[in-house]
């Protein structure tokens, strides 16, 4: 079992190693993860510990589920060719947008949207918000 690390997470520990594990090559890109019976008993955790650990490396795009097949080190885990696309603009505040960031409708925003893919499909997409500059 590894060193406990105190202060963090217990989750956060196991995802630590596997992530480790992963970029070091120990599980290799499409390899499955070690299942999480052995998991558990490695790590002496709860199940739903090594699933959140399982999820936030699926967060990171090191990890892939497949229902009823297993978790892999996902194939592209050390590929950095899919960098996020920003784009922004300046908008005004509608009403809802007003309300939210407490400004005046009509207040000049900028609006930050992110674009991250996987491949060739759309992971995500994040928008922000945030007072511009004055009108004045």
């Amino acid at each position: 079992m590894p060193t406990p690390h105190y202060g963090q997470p217990r989750y956060r520990v196991i995802a630590d190693e596997l992530r480790e594990r992963i970029e070091s090559g120990a599980i290799p890109p499409g390899a499955l993860l070690p299942a999480e019976s052995v998991l558990i008993s490695e790590f002496r955790a709860a199940r739903g510990t090594v699933r959140k650990a399982i999820a936030a490396l699926r967060e990171e795009g090191l990890a892939v589920t497949e229902h009823g097949r297993g978790t892999y080190a996902a194939s592209h885990a050390h590929n950095h060719a899919d960098q996020p696309e920003t784009r922004q603009r300046k908008i005004p505040a509608d009403a809802h947008l007003a309300a939210l960031l407490e400004v005046e409708v009509g207040t000049t925003l900028v609006e930050r949207v992110t674009v991250v893919r996987r491949g060739e499909q759309v992971d995500k997409v994040i928008r922000t918000y945030r007072p511009g500059p004055n009108d004045s």
